[in-house]
């Protein structure tokens, strides 16, 4: 079969699903992922033909594709803060969005580290929790852009957490002398249980936010497949899991620390309002780049 011509049937049975653009993009991504072409062999190469053992992984996965299923769950990785991850159906999505959220988090664990350059061998490691951890996706992109912090990631699904460990960033750890962080499994909305991890400098989080009533709002592909527990909170107590976030920051924060998690843009003050009436002495809401409230921000 011509290249072009499986491009053609692929995008023509993703429209029902996805805009046109989109849906080229998705098929574009399968067949880079499964026989190695690139965006762009379709058009230096317009006679370029899909051997016999391709054809079959093709159909197949477009099968999957056009039941709904995620085109990052089909070849089994998302691009993720210039990295590929390794992803599931145990694990949500990494989005876009979030990215920002590591961006302001290796600033920070980054700035913490070179104030602490001048105590030499007896510095402090930056210690950095991050809390629904889902594909470790946060947590080893600030372990990986922090040689030498100790990065902790808590997740109550041991599916998550097998996802988490089994990135696979050994070269970098090796070339770079950072340290894999340590995954434990832990319900976070046991705000109580013991916790024998120590202090730390940098609390993240990126916890389930979504209500049940914005069901409607998300596209198929999401809701079908992707993990709910990792997705919704009902309508009547929306913000729980930012009550369990503050009362393990306060559990778990060192004195001079910092604390950022994504948030429910529809909820931006009130979320905020919980760290406030927490006791943290400087709260913010950060905005994404849809100028939405994303974030907050909050130092102990």
């Amino acid at each position: 079969m011509l290249l072009t011509d499986f491009l053609k049937e692929g995008i023509a049975t993703l429209e029902h699903l996805y805009p046109t653009a989109e849906a080229r993009n998705i098929v574009l991504m399968l067949c880079e992922e499964l026989i190695g072409t690139k965006n762009y062999t379709h058009i230096v190469e317009p006679g370029y033909r899909i051997d016999k053992k391709g054809e079959k992984p093709l159909a197949e996965a477009l099968v999957r594709l056009q039941n709904g299923e995620p085109i990052q769950y089909v070849i089994g990785s998302s691009e993720f803060a210039g990295r590929s991850f390794h992803v599931n159906s145990q694990v949500l999505i990494p989005r876009p969005e979030t990215e920002l959220l590591v961006r302001e988090a290796i600033k920070l664990a980054g700035r913490m580290k070179r104030m602490r350059a001048a105590y030499g061998k007896t510095a402090e490691p930056v210690r950095v929790l991050d809390l629904c951890t889902g594909s470790g996706n946060i947590a080893w992109s600030v372990a990986l852009a922090v040689p030498g912090a100790r990065v902790v990631g808590v997740d109550i699904s041991e599916g998550a957490l097998q996802v988490a460990r089994s990135q696979n960033f050994s070269a970098e750890l090796k070339q770079t002398g950072a340290l894999a962080p340590t995954f434990v499994a832990a319900d976070i909305l046991d705000t109580e249980q013991e916790f024998n991890y120590g202090i730390f400098d940098l609390i993240l989080s990126n916890p389930p936010y979504v209500m049940e009533k914005e069901r409607h709002l998300l596209r198929r592909n999401v809701v079908e497949f992707e993990p709910h527990g990792a997705l919704f909170v009902s309508d009547e107590d929306p913000l729980v899991y930012y009550r369990a976030i503050t009362r393990w920051s306060q559990r778990f924060l060192s004195p001079e620390g910092k604390g950022l998690t994504e948030i429910n843009e529809s909820l931006g003050k009130e979320t905020e309002a919980i760290f406030r009436d927490a006791g943290f002495s400087e709260t913010s809401l950060v905005k994404d780049f849809y100028d939405k409230n994303r974030f907050v921000f909050y130092t102990k």
